[in-house]
């Protein structure tokens, strides 16, 4: 009987040690296959590298164009220019539009419900339709009143308590989410329920994508261990009940006014009238009512502060012209409005600019995936392949933007040659482009404009009198 025993759990041991290993033998016998046409990049990786966007720019200097790194079991691509970013994940997007696989992150914790880390997929087309319908152009455009709105708010905040400029930016942008998603403001950043929850949400998300936490991450097997086997497991499927309390009861919230008739016109209420035809559960339509926030507070705060800084660091070279400029569009008994974009060139320059200078995602977001093997310009990307595209490095290239560390609106006014039409690539490429691009660039411009407007953004002083100094 015991001989019957240890036989079987030898054998059991035998099948889980080749599960573990076989996708990893087979993936080293591809790249052994090709190494000769494998795209060049160091031997030794690097440790311990607490900014990998700076090293990430290192290499491309270094090899060029596309570098390849072996992080762990998956082959990693670093895109170093504009043009080759373009070329993959625009061009090739029907081979590097999917995500490399978060087990921790994107299934566990998750459910593989947010779209914005699912591979390529009919769910994923599914949840890029209701987002594309939710922020497109033209819908973008019915949400100006509520920017308009919290940006008077957000200007008022700056008069009387400028110090605290970073918790004003945050909270109008998370207004701006709040009430586009769920039909509701927010007044206290701090103090705001729903943007505690789900800064709580992203939070438990940022904490379990650490390369190299889980075991899990290397040997996908693992994954299918029973809890009581995996105390790690059973934590992460815990952390996730409390993000499936967080969004049904958001959107449970917005059901419940519907059917009383006094829901206001918002991104959940329209996930609502178009489940039934997309055929998405409660749970799909919740998780996609949650996709906004996350992204959307970061990139427009974040934008704004990095143009408060450009202000305080070289204001005088720019800040002259916008200024003129704005007074003989809109004078001066008004705030700008959004209607007055179109003919305030110089300040649609300086909000490029200020998207490209210091770019809030500086690793270029959440990493694309290669579904096939393929071949760019003689060089051998794997499928499966984890391609990643550093804004720090495509937005600080010289031969792109020279001087690229000075802000300077101009070299948006100029012809210049650069892949796709917004002159930089803050919003990503193709069918992963941010689907809230529209809405986000038009936070980022209304908001510069007024500033400038009504404020004289200046360096603080110290105790001596003298222009306080900033680290960029």
């Amino acid at each position: 009987m015991i001989t019957h025993v240890l036989a079987w759990a030898t054998a059991l041991a035998s099948l889980t040690y080749i599960a573990l290993i076989f996708p990893k033998l087979q993936q080293e016998w591809k790249l052994y296959s090709h190494r000769s046409q494998l795209p060049p990049g160091p031997k030794v990786i690097k440790t311990g590298i607490r900014k990998p966007w700076l090293w990430f720019q290192e290499l491309s200097k270094q090899y060029g164009d596309v570098v390849y790194l072996q992080l762990g079991p998956t082959p990693t691509i670093i895109l170093g220019s504009a043009q080759a970013a373009w070329d993959l994940l625009e061009k090739k997007g029907a081979i590097f539009s999917s995500r490399p696989r978060f087990i921790i992150g994107g299934e566990l914790l998750s459910g593989g419900m947010r779209g914005l880390m699912a591979p390529y997929s009919s769910y994923w087309r599914r949840w890029r339709k209701l987002l594309h319908s939710g922020f497109m152009q033209r819908q973008s455009e019915t949400y100006r009143p509520i920017q308009s709105l919290e940006s008077k708010v957000l200007m008022h905040e700056l008069l009387v308590d400028p110090i605290n400029f970073r918790r004003h930016l945050e909270r109008y942008a998370a207004s701006v989410i709040v009430t586009v998603t769920y039909g509701r403001r927010v007044e206290d950043v701090t103090t705001d329920i729903v943007v505690q929850r789900n800064a709580e949400s992203m939070g438990r998300l940022t904490s379990v994508n650490i390369p190299g936490k889980f075991a899990v991450e290397r040997y996908p097997a693992l994954k299918y261990l029973p809890t009581f086997l995996a105390p790690w497991k059973a934590e992460v499927l815990k952390q996730r009940q409390k993000d499936i309390k967080l969004y049904t009861e958001l959107m449970d919230e917005v059901r419940e006014k519907v059917a009383r008739g006094v829901a206001p016109e918002c991104f959940a209420r329209h996930l609502l009238e178009e489940q039934a035809s997309l055929g998405m559960s409660d749970l799909e339509i919740a998780y996609t009512a949650g996709s906004p926030f996350g992204a959307g507070v970061e990139t427009s705060a974040g934008s704004l502060a990095s143009f408060l800084l450009a202000c305080v660091k070289f204001g005088p070279r720019f800040i002259p012209q916008a200024q003129e400029e704005l007074d003989r569009v809109v004078g001066t008994n008004r705030l700008p409005a959004f209607e007055d974009l179109e003919n305030l060139q110089y300040i649609r320059a300086i909000a490029s600019e200020t998207l490209r200078w210091r770019p809030v995602a500086v690793l270029g977001g959440t990493p694309h995936a290669s579904t096939a093997d393929y071949m760019y310009k003689g060089m051998f990307i794997p499928k499966g392949s984890t391609i990643i595209a550093p804004l720090w490095s495509l937005h600080l290239n010289e031969s792109a933007f020279p001087q690229p560390h000075e802000f300077i609106p101009e070299r948006f006014l100029e012809d210049r040659e650069y892949p796709g039409s917004f002159g930089h690539s803050a919003f990503g490429w193709g069918r992963r482009i941010c689907p809230g691009m529209h809405l986000g660039s038009a936070s980022v411009a209304i908001n510069i404009a007024r500033i400038l407007w009504g404020f004289d953004v200046r360096p603080g002083k110290d105790e001596k009198g003298r222009d306080v100094d900033v680290d960029m």
